[in-house]
């Protein structure tokens, strides 16, 4: 799969105030931003829109509009092709000249799109962001992308460098030595914000975990690179219900947000902490390692879900 990850840098041009959690601070002005810097048809409703099969603001944002879900396909809906990985400092308070930095993964084609979106989010730092101090939000200016630790954009020049900027990532669904008993540390480093039997879940068994992979594998699969992976996942499922939890350090993290498509503030809670896992793992390490890139769970846009094994 098409897979980008970029990280931006920004510095602020005045004193600003951010939420603990920034991911729906961004997530939200992005994507007025760039439906801004797009559409053609600005009074055209989305779902009506004949460019919508087209349009990179339908691409990302109105999925649903935007690509059919194929007969057969387990999946209800696509999954939109980018997530923003704010800072995952809880501080509030920037002053001027404070550096600002985040990440913007992208899957798929929609990487040849790059250049909508930073020009996209160089818009939103002289707009800014978060709480009015005084006359202004955090007005910030976007100095620099990298990718791949290498600089594909630069305030300097204002112009985007043409190199490979993404990469293919794989999943590698070829099981190891599932013989020997292991055990890992998963680090939650943003909420994770999953629904098991409909229900949001405040605890994470192995399984569950399984269940919640395969899921976003199968789906960025599915929708960005042609088809879902020959993976045997009710054996997977099954299997995973044998590993314990040795140990756990987890707890519920509430934050808010206010959605302007339906008026009203909203809780997004989700579960924070670690917690380590025991038994024959070897066979789920792809899985893992895949999804420390792409994120897992509910709302990823705004950056939730993001794991990590630590050692």
């Amino acid at each position: 799969m098409q897979y980008g990850k970029y990280s931006f840098k920004c510095c602020f041009e005045n004193d600003a105030i951010l939420p603990p959690y920034k991911g729906s601070t961004f997530r939200g002005i992005f994507g007025h931003a760039l439906k801004k810097v797009v559409c053609a048809l600005k009074r055209q409703e989305c779902k009506d829109c004949l460019l919508k099969e087209r349009c990179i603001y339908t691409l990302v944002f109105e999925t649903n509009h935007a690509i059919k879900v194929p007969d057969g396909l387990r999946i209800s809906a696509p999954p939109n092709p980018f997530v923003i990985e704010p800072p995952l400092s809880n501080g509030t308070i920037y002053k001027k000249g404070a550096s600002f930095d985040f990440n913007l993964l992208l899957f798929g084609k929609i990487n040849n799109s790059l250049a909508y979106f930073i020009y996209a989010f160089d818009q939103i730092g002289s707009t800014g962001i978060g709480k009015r101090t005084g006359e202004n939000s955090g007005v910030f200016s976007l100095k620099e992308v990298k990718s791949n630790e290498s600089i594909i954009y630069s305030d300097k020049d204002r112009s985007l460098v043409k190199t490979e900027e993404s990469e293919e990532i794989i999943l590698n669904n070829q099981a190891g030595n599932n013989d020997s008993t292991l055990r890992i540390k998963l680090v939650l480093e943003t909420p994770l914000r999953l629904k098991f039997e409909n229900h949001l879940k405040a605890d994470l068994p192995f399984h569950v975990l399984v269940r919640t992979m395969l899921r976003r594998i199968s789906s960025l699969f599915a929708f960005y690179d042609g088809g879902e992976p020959p993976l045997d996942y009710s054996g997977l499922v099954d299997r995973a219900k044998t590993i314990r939890i040795a140990e756990q350090n987890l707890s519920w993290f509430d934050w808010k947000r206010y959605s302007n498509r339906q008026d009203q503030k909203m809780l997004m809670g989700g579960i924070t902490g670690s917690i380590i896992y025991e038994g024959r793992i070897s066979e789920y390490l792809p899985l893992i390692e895949f999804c420390e890139k792409v994120h897992i769970g509910k709302q990823t846009t705004f950056g939730l879900g993001k794991i990590k094994i630590e050692n």
